[in-house]
């Protein structure tokens, strides 16, 4: 039985077959490779292409001994289900991946000073290049205040300022926006649904629901504080249904309006013949519920990728502020005008 020999394996390409397809020099491959700024388009698409036609992986490793840079982004981020923070951790995470940067990763199951302090020496001694917080309680910011990494530290979501090294949506505006909404179809009964007021995005939704009943002469009701959860969105519901004295609700996540929909069914009030319904995130299952849900939609696809060019400007030494991103009302069948207003 006779056998064929074996086949030498060709031999992996390597920055200089790159150079020689692309028509460059070395350097310029090298320079693409580790993001400059400083090449113009059709070079790069160039080198671009002959990377993909070669199959050529850069070694990253000796790309760090060169560059001194390693290549890796940290994110701190949580455990939670939450279809917020794990869409935006999600959405870093892939644009972090497109601009050639591995991520690594350390999800927290409680977001506690020591954790937080921990999670940031944790990815400090991975040497990683900057590192991304997602992790929206005040006390992940009184950590962001007092940390000296020594290198970029990127908030998300939990900086509502828009100033700084820091990326998110406008959550005032988007309460706004959902609470005059509701004016708008002539209610004046109208009650917040809260998250846990420890996290500033909560927050910033009961200061635009604030804003936007006082700018129309109306006084804003105390806030029915949750958890982001349906369960206690379903609990407030059944509240909200007994008191009889509210003609529309502005809750601040999707997951509790849910739980706010199912407890008002339950009591036989129909929405919104009998009480308007807006949520916050738009998450994927709204436009399918029923009613289907007039809710704020946050880009997170969006967040993600400003917060990645926020850190290539923050390590390229030309960081700016990123001004937070405008939240979109989508209308739904939850709304409708107030029964008898004009």
């Amino acid at each position: 039985m006779s056998t064929q020999p074996n086949q030498p394996m060709a031999p992996k390409p390597v920055m200089a077959d790159v150079a020689r397809l692309a028509g460059v020099s070395h350097q310029t491959v090298s320079r693409v490779i580790n993001g400059s700024t400083s090449i113009r388009p059709a070079t790069k698409a160039r080198v671009e292409q002959a990377i993909a036609e070669l199959g050529y992986r850069p070694n990253t490793a000796a790309r760090a001994l060169v560059t001194r840079r390693s290549g890796i982004i940290g994110i701190v981020g949580t455990n939670s289900a939450l279809y917020g923070p794990s869409s935006i951790q999600r959405s870093v995470q892939e644009a972090a991946r497109a601009a050639g940067y591995f991520s690594s990763l350390v999800p927290l199951a409680e977001v506690t000073l020591e954790t937080l302090h921990d999670a940031l020496d944790h990815l400090t001694r991975q040497s990683v290049e900057a590192i991304v917080m997602i992790a929206a309680q005040e006390d992940a910011l009184a950590v962001v205040h007092s940390a000296d990494a020594g290198l970029p530290l990127i908030v998300v979501e939990g900086d509502l300022s828009g100033r700084g090294l820091s990326v998110g949506v406008d959550q005032i505006d988007g309460a706004r926006q959902a609470t005059q909404h509701l004016i708008d179809l002539g209610h004046r009964a109208i009650t917040h649904v809260a998250g846990p007021l420890t996290w500033t995005e909560a927050k910033g939704r009961c200061t635009g629901y604030e804003q936007a009943m006082r700018a129309a002469g109306l006084t804003p009701r105390t806030p029915c504080e949750g958890d982001w959860t349906p369960a206690r969105g379903y609990e407030i519901g059944r509240e909200l249904a007994r008191s009889g004295d509210t003609t529309a609700v502005f809750v601040a996540n999707d997951q509790m309006a849910i739980g706010v929909l199912h407890a008002l069914a339950e009591a036989d009030l129909s929405v919104p013949g009998d009480i308007s319904v807006v949520g916050f995130d738009d998450i994927p299952e709204a436009g399918y519920l029923n009613p289907a849900l007039t809710t704020i939609r946050q880009d997170f696809h969006a967040i993600g990728r400003r917060a990645m060019d926020l850190v290539m400007a923050t390590l390229d030494g030309s960081t700016t502020s990123v001004p937070l991103l405008p939240p979109e009302l989508i209308v739904r069948d939850s709304t409708a005008r107030l029964k008898d207003s004009p």
